[in-house]
């Protein structure tokens, strides 16, 4: 017969020592990752902008109850609703996320750092209002970058080595976590008392990646990451009444997370907490489509070209060979019909077709008008990919992290194209100074989508001013993106 299990209670396990460590203590003195992460704000909320272009997405913001006033409540940017900080982080996080089109960390895990800015931002200008309105100094933008960088870093730090797609678990898990971490140490709560919120996150239920993969793929994915990082500001503001956490809720033995969702295996980790993912994050913007398809995107507006200088077309085209990385057939590879626009943009032969055809690839290019025209699918159904090894190995290298793919078209005529390779997209950090001008025009023109002319010049002004920017209280910076 065994021995009883012991009713001790456990000190907190280090995973959770580590994180709320990073956050209560650790300095961001990088003046690199402060700048990249004025760079992801402007950019993440430039996301948000365009999303509010679209019925399916702007059906869900909004408060819960509709008809609630929230007093000093969070000002959703670009909305006319002011909200609670846990609703008004699922507006926020759901437009970010809707078009998948911001910021990417690939490792082991897959995920979006800065899906976390809407606990983050929404967190912080609710505290800030309320600040004022008590007369007490309110949190300042430097605040909200500094935020950023440490959930960027948890996120994608524990992503590096620990796959929660492999056992079947979304990666807004890490969302989550990450975002309970910041929004705690932002409401001012005491060492343990972060430590019992970052808990709560992991005992918390878990989304399964169903939403994401063929049959059934679906528009959850774009609301998934808008849910986490609400529910984080909830689960902190639980933490905030006392509420007691869970401290072995990773390697409890049965009943913890390594036994119940990650097959018994403990966290590994490549490097400490540092600003190393907010340096090296990868920015999305040429193209809104899932990021292991970027460098093919690319590459197919470059046979595009190529195929019009022949005069030539899609219906020329016998047979497309994508030289490609093993995340990407694990998770864009698909054949056979595509129900929705969420099931089109996790599609990469969608992704490499439309481009291929119409020289361009925009969020209005996954919607049912488009997907309709007959030339899309039958020039998927020859499209193939192959895995590179080498590829796949340059995909984990951390000296490296390419996202490559080789595009290789075959004429019905026997011709061979020369094949177009391209290793590491416009947003990544060895195309940095290629990318931020395309970023700033990127966000330029998602703030002519939602602001008049003069509005959008101001938000601009002080978007592109570091020191003016994290000076900025954050109430009136939001103030700024108000709509009636």
């Amino acid at each position: 017969m065994s021995a009883p299990v012991s009713n001790v209670r456990p000190q907190p396990d280090q995973v959770l020592v580590d994180i709320v460590d990073y956050v209560a203590g650790y300095a961001i003195e990088s003046p690199l990752a402060y700048e990249t992460a004025r760079n992801c704000l402007i950019d993440t909320l430039g996301c948000g902008f365009e999303a509010l272009a679209y019925p399916a997405c702007t059906k869900l913001l909004g408060p819960i109850v509709p008809g609630t006033v929230v007093p000093h409540g969070a000002k959703v940017p670009g909305t006319p609703h002011q909200l609670d900080p846990v609703a008004a982080a699922f507006n926020l996080g759901t437009m970010i996320r809707w078009l998948d089109f911001n910021d990417t960390w690939l490792a082991a895990e897959w995920g979006h750092p800065s899906d976390n800015l809407g606990g983050i931002l929404m967190t912080a200008d609710w505290l800030s209002r309320n600040a004022v309105a008590a007369g007490r100094k309110p949190l300042a933008m430097r605040d909200v970058l500094t935020a950023m960088i440490k959930a960027h870093e948890i996120q994608g730090c524990i992503a590096l080595e620990n796959s929660f797609n492999r056992v079947g678990l979304d990666h807004v898990v890490l969302v989550k976590v990450a975002s309970t971490a910041v929004v705690a140490q932002m409401l001012g709560l005491s060492r343990d008392e972060i430590v019992n919120a970052v808990s709560l996150a992991w005992v918390d239920g878990q989304s399964l990646r169903t939403y994401r993969h063929a049959p059934s793929t679906g528009s959850r994915k774009s609301w998934a990451a808008g849910d986490a990082t609400s529910r984080a500001v909830r689960l902190a503001l639980i933490a905030m009444t006392g509420e007691m956490g869970y401290p072995s809720v990773l390697t409890a033995k049965t009943w913890g997370f390594y036994d119940v969702l990650f097959k018994g295996k403990p966290f590994t980790f490549q490097r400490p907490y540092g600003s190393y993912v907010m340096e090296n994050v990868l920015f999305k913007i040429s193209f809104p489509a899932e990021f292991h398809s970027q460098t093919a995107v690319e590459a197919a507006m470059t046979l595009h070209r190529e195929l019009e200088r022949r005069r030539k077309g899609a219906a020329d085209v016998k047979s497309i060979t994508i030289r490609t990385h093993e995340a990407c057939i694990r998770i864009i590879d698909k054949k056979g019909p595509l129900a929705n626009p969420a099931d089109r943009d996790h599609c990469i032969q969608y992704m490499v077709a439309v481009p291929l055809i119409f020289g361009r690839l925009t969020a209005g290019d996954y919607e049912d008008a488009i997907a309709a025209d007959p030339r899309i699918d039958a020039l998927r159904e020859r499209i193939t990919c192959v895995e590179d090894p080498q590829y796949t190995r340059d995909y984990h290298d951390p000296d490296k992290r390419s996202i490559a793919n080789a595009l290789t078209v075959h004429l019905a005529d026997g011709t061979t194209l020369p094949e177009v390779a391209v290793e590491y997209p416009i947003g990544h950090k060895r195309r940095r100074a290629d990318g931020i001008p395309l970023l700033v025009e990127k966000f330029k023109v998602n703030l002519a989508r939602v602001f008049p002319a003069r509005q959008a010049a101001r938000i601009l002004a002080v978007s592109l001013d570091q020191a003016r920017l994290e000076a900025m209280p954050v109430h009136e910076y939001v103030d700024l993106m108000a709509r009636p």
